[in-house]
């Protein structure tokens, strides 16, 4: 490989640029609209909230809409692979990019892999509208995760639907990012009518009683109903928004990306948080909260919706089927961009960088990451995952939020195609509300995210601290 004057290895097939503005919007709602509304919700009104979890939707969204403003910023600023691990190395250094990088890397295999079990879920339950019965042990995990936060086993083997999904989409990818966006496109616009459907037909179901408390009493444990609680869920169902950043990790195969990142990231936030908070007061509204804590939530609303609405609960088993599929994709293509950002800039082995010929993909990253998110699917259970990927996916959002202020003060003639208003009132705001959300997680993820770290680090003195290389894009020189 040619190593340029910065001393930047430059892959020898360059990422293709595909992407336009309606494509990034695709990209970023088939994945925000996911597990959040066929999955997230209902577990989280039923353990954390009650109807109160769409104050948590709307802490989450905020936090999110104020981080999106300085992630546009960025992405028409530095538009390269990488999403928030380039940012930070642009503005940072090496070893706070490193940092950020294996946070991301636990978020999206984490991510991936819990959005790969509730497409489980929601599967087998298309195919018993089918009449076909798929056997527990084949399709559930085996481990359980106490809402105690204590394992158990549950008699299954493994979660072989999920394991499938994963690897089928992992060969999508390889083959190109056009077909990839494609099917996802198609995919979007069939889990969006399933949404609309139970929207609009669910308001008119919604009763005060189920929404009566709004925010339950708390139990008398910290993040158990209250508004303890409803901290708690936000910092949870901040999975779910995780999607525009999935979309600045894709900039480097945008059209046109000064113009159409920021369009892709705000787009699609903006309209995916409207729908979040419908269906929260729907789903909440037509049936009591403590019915939710299942695996298909939403089947439960629509089918307490009353027998004349039978019809759509297949549509909307067919509808999730679909929507977490789209998640899972773009999940799968955000990390692999980010291993391969990584690797183009010595954090990792050069092999993750290399392009395959035909396709321009960075396919060995792709596989790699397909397969391991494929094992952590077959065995761990939904929630667990959940809890890895909100923390890490935070911590990202403060250091990016910072990364605004502080460019604005050390390199303020730099170009920003878009800026982000009201410096530093939105950066300051954004790095306060994901603070808030953090803290609302609970100890033992708080436990397993230092853990992770601290293995990190180990890997950046062994190896990335001495492979790295300052990338062209860099403006801040170790």
């Amino acid at each position: 490989m040619p190593v340029t004057e910065e001393n930047t290895v430059v892959p020898q097939y360059e990422l293709k640029r595909a992407l336009g503005p309606l494509q990034l919007i695709g990209l970023g709602i088939g994945i925000i609209i996911g597990a959040g509304i066929f999955v997230s919700t209902g577990t989280t009104a039923a353990n954390f909230a009650g109807p109160g979890v769409t104050i948590s939707y709307l802490i989450a969204g905020l936090g999110c809409a104020l981080a999106g403003l300085c992630y546009a910023e960025f992405a028409s600023m530095i538009p390269v692979a990488g999403s928030a691990y380039s940012y930070t190395f642009a503005t940072f250094g090496k070893f706070l990019a490193w940092l950020i990088g294996w946070d991301l890397i636990l978020e999206y295999l984490a991510a991936a892999s819990a959005v790969a079990v509730g497409w489980s879920g929601y599967f087998n339950g298309m195919m018993a509208d089918f009449g076909i019965h798929l056997p527990a042990h084949l399709t559930t995990s085996p481990v359980v995760w106490n809402a105690d936060q204590t394992f158990a086993l549950s008699g299954a083997v493994i979660n072989l639907p999920a394991v499938i999904l994963i690897l089928g989409l992992t060969a999508l990818l390889v083959i190109g990012i056009r077909a990839s966006v494609t099917f996802n496109g198609a995919m979007v616009l069939l889990k969006l009518a399933v949404v609309f459907l139970v929207i609009g037909f669910g308001l008119q179901y919604v009763t005060m009683d189920n929404l009566t408390p709004f925010i339950p009493e708390n139990s008398g444990t910290f993040g158990e109903f209250g508004w303890s609680g409803i901290a708690r869920a936000s910092g949870v169902v901040f999975f779910a928004y995780i999607g525009f950043d999935c979309v600045s990790a894709a900039a480097q195969e945008a059209k046109n990306p000064q113009r159409n990142m920021p369009i892709g990231i705000l787009g699609s936030l903006a309209l995916c948080t409207v729908l979040y908070v419908l269906m929260c007061i729907v789903m909440t509204g037509v049936t009591p909260y403590t019915t939710l804590g299942v695996s298909k939530p939403v089947t439960v609303a629509v089918q307490a919706m009353g027998p004349q609405l039978s019809w759509l609960v297949p549509l909307v088993n067919f509808g999730a089927t679909l929507g977490l599929g789209t998640v899972v994709l773009g999940l799968l293509l955000g990390q692999s961009r980010i291993f391969y950002a990584m690797s183009r800039d010595g954090m990792l082995p050069d092999f993750f960088a290399k392009v395959h010929p035909t396709f321009r993909t960075p396919y060995l990253s792709t596989i790699l990451i397909g397969i391991l998110a494929a094992i952590l699917s077959a065995f761990l259970p939904e929630n667990l995952l959940i809890e890895l990927v909100a923390i890490g996916t935070l911590a990202a959002f403060v250091l990016v939020c910072l990364s605004v202020i502080i460019l604005r003060k050390t390199h303020p003639d730099v170009p920003r195609p878009f800026r982000t208003p009201l410096v530093p009132i939105v950066p300051i705001g954004g790095m306060l509300v994901c603070f808030g959300m953090m803290a609302g997680l609970p100890l033992d993820t708080w436990i397993r995210f230092i853990g992770w770290g601290l293995l990190g680090l180990v890997v950046y003195f062994l190896y990335a601290r001495k492979h790295a290389r300052t990338p062209s894009y860099a403006l801040k020189r170790d």
